[in-house]
């Protein structure tokens, strides 16, 4: 970045820090904090969506609804997450490729099983081998907040359903007294109401799914947990930056910025929570009416 950079040889210093701070590596491991981030934004509103249907499911009066969602959540809840991510994401992918051989190679002859080896046509990968490297990260990516999603929309399905029923059944009955379909008392009653006594338990599945993404690296992304072992590892003189074993350094960094996320995380759901309860028949909505008359 610098241009006194060009010979690491002759650099000592403040100098020597800046130009190993700032080469191309270092720039990927900055850049990959956003991808941390980007994933959290993105996996936990599809995550809440699961979670909401997987709830929805489980109350449902149809049974074979409410068996799908009961086995939803009590399977994916029962298996360990680093299990699941391992064998979902290579059924995932090799389901995606299986289907797309079907489409596009209908003369192929050999068996797509062969072993330990599943082999299919060039023109069914997933990816194209020949596809830019953005679209290598983008569905790898793509993966990640799917498989995410799964994971702990489930755990997201089993808080939802015990905030739904939290909320007082007679309310619903006066509701449906007044006039209202259960469609309409479900949505104006119960799902307004839920929320207060959902985000406890929300809050949690929220801190649970920060402290996940290191498993980022079993999806085949090169996350911050990876890029602190590679660069604060030994490097030996192969390398235009050689120098002792830095990873406490690094790791301490990530220790950092994840008790920054969790501070933050703690804060922001302090305020919804004063924000909901206002109003509500909870202790948090009383303590803010005796505050009020006081």
């Amino acid at each position: 970045m610098f241009s006194y950079c060009s010979d690491p040889s002759t650099l000592e210093g403040v100098r020597w820090l800046s130009c190993y701070l700032t080469t191309a590596k270092h720039m990927t491991f900055y850049g990959s904090f956003g991808t941390v981030l980007l994933l959290l934004a993105v996996t936990a509103p599809v995550a809440l969506f699961f979670g909401f249907l997987g709830a929805m499911a489980t109350r449902s009066h149809i049974p074979p609804l409410r068996w799908i969602g009961v086995g939803y959540t009590s399977i994916v809840r029962g298996v360990p997450d680093i299990a699941f991510f391992m064998f979902f994401v290579i059924a995932l992918d090799q389901g995606i490729e299986w289907l797309r051989h079907k489409v596009k190679c209908p003369d192929w002859t050999d068996p797509i099983r062969q072993g330990s080896d599943f082999l299919v046509c060039p023109d069914a990968k997933m990816p194209l081998s020949s596809s830019a490297a953005w679209v290598h990260d983008a569905y790898s990516f793509s993966i990640a907040v799917f498989t995410f999603a799964i994971v702990f929309g489930a755990f997201a399905a089993n808080v939802l359903f015990g905030a739904m029923r939290a909320v007082p059944h007679a309310q619903i009955e006066t509701a449906e007294a007044y006039g209202m379909t259960h469609r309409q008392s479900f949505w104006r009653i119960l799902v307004p109401q839920m929320w207060v006594y959902a985000l406890p338990g929300l809050s949690n599945l929220w801190l649970i799914l920060v402290k996940a993404t290191p498993l980022l690296f079993l999806l085949g992304i090169q996350d911050i947990v990876y890029w602190a072992r590679e660069l604060g590892g030994m490097k030996t003189n192969a390398f235009a930056y050689p120098h002792p074993d830095w990873r406490i350094w690094y790791f301490l960094g990530l220790l950092a910025f994840y008790l920054l996320l969790t501070k933050v995380s703690e804060k922001f759901f302090a305020r919804m929570m004063k924000r909901m309860s206002h109003g509500q028949a909870t202790s948090g909505g009383e303590a803010q009416r005796r505050g009020a008359t006081s």
